[in-house]
């Protein structure tokens, strides 16, 4: 089965004013925009946007596609979904790994479909925070399990690369619904199998 692409469709109908933008861009901060270099750059960026901000045209709870009636109520863990997101205070990348782990209650997805959702997510204008929360919420809604428990870890350029200049600190967010709320061993269990 193919993978999904999805694509900033607003981007390709404003191509050519976003890359007389970059270009704008690219003078202002002192290039000359006409250097051999630089002569294709704001088409690169144009359709990077596209890819990048690909999260703007889905919507998330869709990703998720049909669920199954199963009656598994063990924990199921996906972990170490890769994720690439652009931090909306700075537009500096970000990047990490996704842990989810849900106590289904007669419903499961796909597999393929917890990273899909980890992809529509990220790929916008962002913070960690958010995104953490966003997954729990929307796999709390769809799936209505149990319980919910979204570990997101995440290395932030705008701290690394400028700034504090941090290089390696890393940031790890956690968000739990459910039986999760509750349940220590339950949590305990699940941080256990994440970071075997």
């Amino acid at each position: 089965m193919a993978s999904v692409e999805y694509k900033n469709t607003r981007v390709a109908e404003n191509r050519e004013l976003i890359e007389k933008h970059v270009r704008e861009i690219l003078r202002l901060i002192g290039e000359d925009v006409d250097r051999e270099g630089l002569l294709d750059t704001p088409a690169r960026v144009t359709r990077m946007y596209e890819e990048i901000f690909s999260g703007y045209e889905a919507n998330p709870r869709d990703v998720l596609g049909v669920t199954f009636d199963e009656q598994h109520e063990e924990l199921v863990i996906i972990k170490d979904i890769i994720y690439y997101s652009q931090c909306e205070h700075h537009m500096a990348p970000f990047f990490g790994k996704v842990h989810v782990g849900y106590l289904p209650s007669g419903k499961v997805a796909g597999l393929s479909k917890f990273a899909r959702l980890v992809d529509v997510v990220t790929r916008k204008l962002q913070v960690q925070e958010r995104i953490t929360s966003e997954i729990a919420d929307i796999l709390d809604e769809v799936l209505k399990p149990h319980g919910v428990m979204v570990v997101v870890e995440g290395e932030h350029m705008c701290m690394c690369s400028r700034g504090v200049k941090k290089y390696g600190s890393e940031t790890i967010t956690s968000a739990v619904r459910g039986s999760f709320r509750t349940d220590s061993t339950l949590r305990s269990e699940f941080l256990s199998l994440i970071n075997r």
